[in-house]
């Protein structure tokens, strides 16, 4: 269960096997191997020991990749860190997972420099740049990289249960706790992928969005395992997309709604230029009804929807079940339990709501150094998710939100994403978020923040009316309407429910 092998099994076995492409760089396996081998044996050189956490601070990127398989290849542990981090939240990350090193470039330098000074742990000769070498009190990635071996390093002792990453929740909900995930636990994402999936050696995946999101190992590592094709996109483009799906003839990918949604409505878009894919999933977030019924249109027979958190329990809807319960986010793989409480964490019974609770291999070891959050997350081994759910009599699993979304307006339980399906139903809405925001007659008053397609001209007002006539009770009733340019989101691409809440209530005079 040691996934440092995987790389250099694929590079003595099939080495002429294309195996990642990047702007205009084709990598074969033997090359691949022979790049990452280079970085594991200059960290070596460095000083760098089984155990060290090697933190980056990279948008999506060759060095970024090699960084994750050189680590493994060493014993050290990989930290993926957000661009979006500042400051003070960059520094709180590097000091809380025990960093000894960074990897970034040059277009974070001036963040790294506010708190250099301030980070104990971090020798000075151990800030790495990737595209550059007259930055001074930086090293450069190339340099050091040309002068090492490129033979597999030799003498390292990993076992299945060593850390292989910390990688930190992404905060939608509060202060980022760090998620540790071992060899043998991403070792099992291999195999769930590539079965789940229906993967092979002769897939061909393209990843679009940010590689630090854990959702990047769902596909990553079973193409890694399997020793398929992977295509890396720096940033996501729609555009772009459309172009290398219909070039490269990709079979598989994993997207987040916002891309979805983007690609459907893009002026290139066309049903036959996609039509190599054999696998389009949801993941991060939930895909709204109307926009899943719509990509089954263009592109039947490829939907799947992944429900899952980092911490380690998923569950999967099957192309094939899409058809019979399209609503629904599947059903829990081989050896995955899971179950429905009550606030007494009693299970409830099938269609009834209350929180998903699941168990299963990929569960994460801990939250880094913080065993109080990790006995508040699992509990007898069941991860409670705090998201709110419920069974139907086939045991597929429908979400109705998190715990924390949840509004209580009228004394009446009011979830967002009921009132969501609604909104996302007018002409003109192409993406909705609703929350609350407090209010002194309701408790909570539901607010509705929209985007618009290109071409929508309605006014909120108008948005707002057209929602109350339509949604199922007078307590889903939605008091504003504000449209957006864009939904804020994190790295993952979740929308920041928190931040808007926060922004609108004092706006919108809801305290």
């Amino acid at each position: 269960m040691d996934i440092s092998t995987l790389l250099s099994r694929h590079a003595r076995y099939r080495p002429d096997k294309l195996a990642l492409i990047i702007d205009d760089h084709r990598l074969t396996y033997r090359e691949y191997n022979r790049n990452v081998n280079r970085l594991a044996n200059a960290m070596l050189d460095m000083g760098v020991q089984k155990g060290d956490k090697i933190a980056t601070l990279l948008p999506n990127c060759m060095e970024l990749l090699e960084t994750y398989w050189a680590v493994s290849k060493i014993g050290a542990v990989v930290v993926p860190l957000s661009t979006l981090l500042l400051g003070k939240g960059l520094k709180s990350l590097l000091d809380d997972s025990d960093a000894v090193m960074v990897i970034t470039s040059s277009a974070f330098v001036d963040t790294l420099e506010q708190i250099r000074q301030e980070l104990a742990n971090i020798p000075s000769d151990r800030f790495i740049l990737i595209d550059g070498n007259d930055t001074p009190g930086y090293r450069d990635y190339h340099d050091l990289t040309a002068a090492a071996g490129d033979l597999d390093p030799v003498g390292i002792d990993i076992d299945g249960d060593d850390m292989f990453n910390i990688v930190y929740s992404s905060g939608t909900t509060g202060q980022p706790k760090g998620i540790v995930h071992t060899h043998r636990i991403r070792s099992y994402y291999c195999n769930l992928g590539a079965t789940a999936f229906r993967m092979t050696p002769e897939s061909v995946f393209i990843h679009t969005g940010a590689l630090v999101f854990n959702g990047a190992f769902v596909t990553l590592m079973p193409c890694l395992f399997l020793g398929a094709t992977y295509i890396l996109h720096r940033q996501f483009d729609a555009a772009e997309f459309i172009r290398t799906v219909a070039e490269e003839k990709v079979t598989h990918t994993i997207m987040v709604p916002a891309q979805i949604i983007a690609i459907m409505h893009h002026e290139d878009f066309a049903p036959e230029a996609l039509s190599s894919l054999e696998m389009i999933c949801n993941v991060g977030a939930p895909l709204h009804q109307e926009h899943k019924d719509e990509l089954n249109r263009h592109l039947p027979g490829r939907i799947y929807d992944l429900y899952g958190l980092t911490e380690g329990f998923l569950t999967i809807l099957d192309k094939n079940d899409f058809d019979a319960k399209p609503g629904s986010v599947g059903v829990p793989p081989p050896f995955y339990e899971m179950r429905i409480t009550d606030e007494k964490r009693q299970e409830v019974p099938p269609g009834e709501v209350g929180e998903i609770v699941g168990r299963g291999p990929i569960m994460m070891s801990e939250y880094y150094k913080r065993p109080d959050l990790t006995r508040e997350a699992v509990i007898d081994g069941w991860l409670y998710t705090g998201d709110m759910g419920y069974v139907d009599e086939d045991g597929f699993l429908y979400l109705v939100d998190r715990k924390k979304d949840m509004m209580i307006s009228g004394g009446v339980n009011v979830y967002p994403k009921d009132i969501e399906e609604v909104v996302v139903r007018h002409p003109d809405v192409m993406e909705v978020a609703v929350f609350g925001i407090p209010s002194e007659k309701w408790g909570e008053a539901p607010v509705a923040a929209v985007t618009l397609v290109e071409s929508g001209k309605a006014a909120p007002d108008e948005i707002r009316v057209w929602i109350n006539e339509r949604v199922g009770a007078k307590f889903q009733r939605i008091q504003h309407v504000v449209i957006l340019d864009e939904l804020p989101r994190n790295i993952a691409g979740k929308v920041l429910k928190r931040v808007m809440r926060d922004e609108f209530a004092e706006k919108l005079g809801g305290k």
